[in-house]
């Protein structure tokens, strides 16, 4: 259950950001309600990719562990929740700004 209210969230997030990104597309629109949109943008963003890094943890965690049971008798693939460091997440930060 907590996994669809995740995908809502995220859904819901990338609709407000289709959303500013279109307000800023208006030439009328005023520069402070521009920058004020910009800002918006650029936190969804950041947000969005964090928890994208996160699934593409989890994502890995699971292939490996499918690898594993190769070479196990396992039944089922294990799974961990996974972090990235602050670090992680800066150095995705600056490969965007490249």
């Amino acid at each position: 259950m907590a996994g669809a209210k995740n995908m809502k969230d995220f859904e819901k997030k990338i609709a407000r950001l289709e959303q500013v990104a279109e307000k800023m597309r208006d030439s009328d629109l005023p520069l402070e309600k521009s920058f004020s949109l910009f800002e918006e943008g650029v936190s969804l963003a950041r947000e969005l990719k964090g928890e994208l890094d996160t699934l593409q943890g989890k994502v890995e965690i699971l292939l490996n562990s499918l690898e594993e049971m190769g070479t196990e008798q396992s039944t089922s693939p294990r799974t961990a929740d996974f972090e990235t460091t602050e670090a992680e997440q800066q150095s995705g930060s600056e490969k965007e700004s490249e």
